[in-house]
């Protein structure tokens, strides 16, 4: 199972391009985004979870193999990526998937913070991460983190299907430069963002006014 959790506040065209190389470079056919209702680790933008996940319908709508798991957003209190990942492995083994990998894929930034997320070394016995780098992005993790890399780290796509959880993998492809904190400046300030979203958020945050001001 291919997972990519996230506040999509606003999906770009980098959350996209992350999601179709994942799918490639695994030959899976079903990628699960999964938005958060709270970010525990962000500031919140003042955006409802309505529009955000209305933008997020937009922008995979295209595509058959992209699907969205609603969870996060209707759960009371933060975003725990630990409670989905709970769910989720109980989900499968209860369909007697018991040896189905979960893929966690996130940017670099969110790996490099890792070791601060809630329970992280319990989140690792529940799924592999897939790490995709983003231009201008340097692995940085702390001592702690390092060192969990020094054993854990694999670097042949193998190695997640013959393990249930533990792995981080490093996905390398083609990169784009977009991050939600850019495309919110960008909108702020009035600024066009027409090549950093897909055509529909794009739309849909400029019939709304989404971004520039009035939510804040």
């Amino acid at each position: 199972m291919l997972l990519f959790g996230g506040t999509f506040d606003p999906v770009h065209n980098a959350h996209i391009n992350m999601a179709q190389q994942c799918l490639a470079h695994f030959h899976e056919t079903r990628l699960h985004f999964m938005p958060n209702r709270v970010p525990a680790h962000k500031q919140a933008s003042g955006i409802s979870n309505e529009d955000k996940l209305a933008m997020l319908k937009l922008a995979t709508a295209h595509n058959d193999a992209f699907v969205i798991d609603e969870r996060e957003l209707h759960r009371q209190g933060p975003s725990y990526s630990l409670l989905s990942l709970q769910e989720l492995r109980a989900e499968l083994d209860g369909k007697d998937q018991q040896h189905e990998p979960i893929l966690f894929l996130m940017g670099m930034d969110s790996f490099n913070s890792f070791d601060t997320w809630y329970h992280w070394q319990e989140i690792l016995t529940l799924c592999h991460l897939v790490v995709y780098q983003r231009p201008h992005e340097n692995l940085a993790p702390s001592q702690e983190l390092r060192a969990y890399l020094h054993t854990n780290q694999c670097n042949k796509p193998a190695q997640l299907q013959s393990n249930v959880a533990g792995l981080v993998y490093f996905l390398e492809g083609p990169q784009r430069d977009e991050s939600s904190t850019h495309v919110r400046e960008r909108l702020l300030n009035g600024l066009d963002c027409t090549s950093l979203l897909p055509d529909a958020v794009n739309q849909y945050i400029l019939d709304k006014r989404l971004y520039m001001g009035s939510q804040k």
